[in-house]
């Protein structure tokens, strides 16, 4: 499968910017999901890789082949461009069967493909199965009702799937009515004489195309029903639908109409498969079941994946990377784990997680040791420790400069012909300080802020309740959920979501001594919302 490429891909409408300069590799055989809140240019991206949006400046490249430039006004449509779109809705038509339904693409299909004598093809198979006739005889046999009738349909299914072969071919096996005992040797032998004698007239392959000076046949043709049919098979096959093939849309569950969708988009062989949101018609139990689904296609398929979704409980359980988008722009393409244990800033910390991320503000300052000095929940004194050594002037100096490349990237954008102000402007995130009362004067302004303004980002999971912890608070809020409990805490006019795994009881009201554990703990700079490092944290 083919790499993907995206190059200061930049999508605007008027002073709207959908996508403002993003940069991106999609790795061959990826499983990656565009992760961000609605609206914030996730679905823009995917249906610019697919060529069903037009890029306003950028390059995309598919593979070895462009198949969008700004530039040299290069734009290739989306039905050259051989991928998979799987919708939202699932776009079944109502008055095909599933069959049909699965079918009905590849029908369309007209291009260069190698010649090839089916005839002799099908009867080297069908030789080649007649030949151990007891295989064939036991899959029959298993089809048998409490009557003692064979089940045909089911019979031909089976054959199918056990020997790989379409429909017609199946019939003519089930045809021989080898359960009855009947010796079909010689059938079997002739059989293999006719594609044996095919092969040498003919100057056929293995494959039983045609062969000339020793490069295959190639003609203009559409997909013979043998090809078709085994194409529906395959993709039938891998979803596990192989038995609805007759029936509507309308007589199938949500479960069975996605997979459908799925086996439609998978039938002409998609170099690149595109999915839209495509669980978010599904009850809870059913998304989650097609989550494995979904994973299971990824690794039989070999295929790419790019999915869209602002659950990111999804991202986090499908994905090879996540890119996560906010407001148009990238803002971290990585692995799950390092976006949720190493968040690049304070949005990508927020979106992440659930329970979300508990922030807490900090200031404070670097000791000669390396530590920081800080005062939380107002007059609080902690320590936090760098899990790396950590220079915070230096940093700080690599921020301002950061900054002011940016800013003369911007003015130098500015000054050319036909710049268009991007109206939808980029801010730094306002996190959410989680407090009893709602501090509606609370005053965000990042002009206002120090060297000494900090942050820090705890996972609820690091919040552990003992009674030799560090800090006390008080039960403010309890949900047990069986496997574990999610405990808000209060200290002061703060809160701070814990997770206890297993189904402790809290009484609200009481009071519980907690500490905060584990490496991962996340310090940010307050003013750019970048994260500085993780470390620990001792109060």
């Amino acid at each position: 499968m083919p790499e993907i490429r995206l190059e200061h891909v930049t999508k605007r409408w008027n002073k709207f910017y959908a996508t403002d300069d993003v940069s991106m590799v999609i790795k061959d055989n990826a499983f990656v999901t565009l992760l961000g809140p609605s609206g914030c240019g996730k679905t823009t991206i995917l249906r610019m890789i697919a060529g069903l949006e037009t890029p306003t400046t950028g390059r995309i490249t598919i593979g070895d082949k462009v198949v969008f430039d700004s530039d040299l006004g290069i734009n290739i449509p989306a039905n050259k461009r051989k991928v998979g779109f799987l919708f939202q809705n699932y776009a079944l038509w109502p008055n095909m069967t599933v069959y049909e339904n699965i079918s009905f693409g590849l029908t369309n299909v007209k291009e260069e493909m190698p010649k090839i004598d089916f005839e002799a093809r099908t009867n080297a198979r069908l030789a080649e199965i007649l030949a151990k006739p007891q295989d064939v005889v036991k899959i029959v046999e298993d089809c048998r009702d409490k009557r003692g009738k064979i089940d045909e349909k089911r019979a031909y299914i089976k054959l199918i799937d056990a020997f790989t072969i379409s429909m017609p071919t199946a019939k003519k096996l089930f045809g021989y009515h080898l359960e009855s005992g009947k010796n079909v040797a010689a059938e079997a032998e002739a059989l293999a004489k006719k594609a044996a004698d095919a092969k040498a007239s003919e100057g056929l392959n293995d494959a039983f195309e045609f062969v000339k000076d020793g490069q295959v046949v190639m003609e203009e043709r559409r997909l013979s029903k043998e090809e078709i049919d085994l194409a529906v098979r395959r993709v039938s096959r891998i979803v596990k639908i192989g038995m609805f093939m007759d029936r509507y849309p309308a007589e199938l569950s949500g479960g069975q109409q996605q997979r459908v969708a799925i086996a439609r988009t998978l039938a002409p062989e998609p170099t690149v498969l595109f999915m839209d949101e495509p669980l978010s018609n599904l009850d809870a139990k059913l998304r989650l079941e097609m989550r494995y689904e979904l994973q299971r296609l990824h690794v039989e398929t070999g295929s790419t994946f790019v999915y869209v979704t602002h659950d990111q409980m999804e991202a986090m359980t499908l994905a090879t990377q996540i890119c996560l988008v906010n407001n148009g722009v990238l803002q971290q393409y990585d692995v799950p784990l390092t976006v949720y244990n190493e968040p690049a800033n304070t949005f990508v910390a927020d979106f992440v997680g659930n329970p979300s991320i508990n922030f807490i503000e900090a200031n404070g300052k670097q000791t000669p040791d390396g530590s920081l000095a800080l005062t939380l929940f107002d007059n609080q004194a902690a320590v936090f420790h760098p899990s790396e050594a950590l220079d915070l002037p230096k940093w700080f100096d690599g921020r301002d400069a950061d900054e002011a490349a940016k800013a003369e990237e911007e003015k130098r954008k500015a000054s050319q012909k036909g710049h268009v102000e991007k109206g939808n402007k980029d801010e730094v995130f306002r996190y959410h300080i989680d407090r009893v009362e709602e501090d509606e004067l609370y005053d965000f302004d990042v002009s206002k802020m120090t060297h000494e303004d900090l942050l820090l980002g705890v996972r609820p999971e690091f919040i552990q309740i003992a009674p030799d912890g560090e800090l006390e608070g008080e039960v403010y809020g309890v949900m047990p959920t069986g496997m574990e409990t999610t405990v808000k805490i209060r200290i002061g006019n703060y809160l701070l979501t814990g997770v206890v795994f297993g189904s402790d009881l809290f009484a609200i009201g009481s009071r519980v001594r907690f500490r905060v554990t584990g490496e991962h703990v996340m310090l940010f700079d307050r003013k750019s919302g970048r994260r500085i490092t993780v470390g620990s944290l001792s109060c």
